[in-house]
């Protein structure tokens, strides 16, 4: 694996370590802050909002600059909001420091997308933007015990601060190690900057992935927000068993980021579908076995496998249909956070109707379901080819065997 790759894989588990580390931190820095259980919860909120809106902003701000040059600069960024956090002496300015490192978390994943599959073989895209989103995926698995650990023995302010360190150490580590052929701008979007990219994004195969995007993933987002209810309430486990499922959970998510970004490289479209479809039925299931306690843990690891198999094959897809534009890469980011909000909101809707606590994972299945129905159709509409080694988003003039020594 080029070691162009490794870094970013830190560079992402820095940034989902962000994400996630504040859950179990909440009730700290409401407390030091001197604000309510709601007012801290919107230290996630504001978060995955400013995410969704940063992926397309600070993404179509930079269209001309070079890649790498944006890489570096969203996690100098990425440093600025956690130290903002670590230090700030009120809720105002932590909330600040939390905005302000959102806005880099979807356009790195989107730039880091494009900029990763071109330190592999085009037959390998999928498998190297997994290699990235593997730091996010490992993150989801220890940010919260990482968080709740150190905040615990020194303060939530010592979990930012360590965040802070992960962040200088990839800004050097990509700045030193990813190759700068990876993040060449192609001259198409140079020249033309933004509109070629708005024209792109005018592609019915794009916003039919998009579509697919949002809801698989807000299926499945939707049904994990009340999980913790419903190991609690429907299957039996204490709330201090929750951590450990959790856990299960992530891991899912990083063996099927991987398993998904081999897949789709052998059959892109047919493991969307395969993955899709297998998430819903693991939903349904587990709506109907959530009372059994080994059947819980088996499916909430299958949940977030399927979950995350789909992830690398969506985001190669959608910047395929469009051409390669990095736009799109970061309209694949907010999109899923649309549906992570929609997903919520939805679960949260048939609970208060008073459906239950496995109301979720129905709700969740029938999202999923309706992602598939997308997805099949734009498998049958349109097929979104991988560019060829000359195609707009390669440099003319690298051969493979100078990428690698490179890279």
């Amino acid at each position: 694996m080029p070691v162009g790759l490794v870094t970013l894989g830190l560079g992402s588990f820095g940034i989902g370590l962000t994400e996630f580390v504040i859950a179990g931190l909440l009730p700290q820095v409401g407390g030091s802050l001197g604000v309510s259980d709601a007012t801290a919860g919107w230290l996630i909120s504001g978060y995955a909002l400013s995410v969704a809106i940063g992926a397309i902003l600070l993404t179509a701000v930079t269209t001309r600059v070079h890649r790498k040059a944006v890489l570096v600069g969203l996690m100098a960024l990425f440093v600025l909001g956690n130290l903002l956090s670590a230090v700030a002496p009120t809720y105002a300015v932590a909330l600040l420091g939390r905005i302000v490192a959102a806005l880099c978390h979807g356009s790195f994943f989107g730039v880091g997308s494009l900029v990763a599959r071109r330190m592999v073989p085009p037959e390998r895209a999928s498998r190297a933007v997994a290699a990235m989103f593997a730091g996010l995926t490992v993150a989801n698995v220890l940010g919260v015990p990482f968080g709740a650990l150190v905040g615990e023995r020194w303060g939530w302010r010592a979990t930012f601060w360590a965040i802070t360190g992960i962040g200088v150490l990839a800004l050097a580590a990509i700045a030193v190690w990813v190759p700068a052929w990876a993040g060449t701008v192609d001259q198409s979007h140079r020249s033309g900057g933004l509109r070629p990219q708005l024209r792109a994004l005018s592609s019915g195969q794009v916003w039919l992935t998009l579509a697919a995007t949002a809801l698989g993933y807000g299926g499945m987002f939707g049904a994990f927000s009340y999980i913790a209810y419903t190991f609690t309430e429907v299957t039996g486990f204490s709330s201090a068993d929750v951590a450990w499922l959790l856990v299960v959970y992530g891991s899912g998510l990083v063996v099927g980021n991987i398993a998904g970004g081999r897949a789709a490289d052998r059959d892109r479209d047919r493991t969307l579908i395969a993955s899709l479809a297998s998430l819903a039925a693991t939903l349904a299931v587990f709506g109907l076995l959530a009372d059994g306690r080994v059947a819980s843990v088996i499916l909430v690891f299958l949940m977030g496998f399927f979950g995350f198999a789909a992830v690398p094959g969506m985001i190669t897809r959608v910047t395929d249909a469009a051409g390669g534009a990095p736009l799109a890469a970061g309209a694949n980011v907010s999109a899923s956070n649309v549906g992570n909000a929609l997903g919520a909101w939805l679960g949260g809707l048939a609970i208060s109707a008073g459906l239950g606590y496995t109301a979720p994972l129905y709700v969740g299945s029938a999202v999923v379901a309706l992602g598939l129905a997308v997805m099949v159709v734009t498998a049958r509409t349109g097929h979104a080819a991988p560019p060829a080694p000359a195609g707009p988003d390669q440099v003319p003039g690298h051969a493979w065997p100078d990428r690698e020594a490179a890279g």
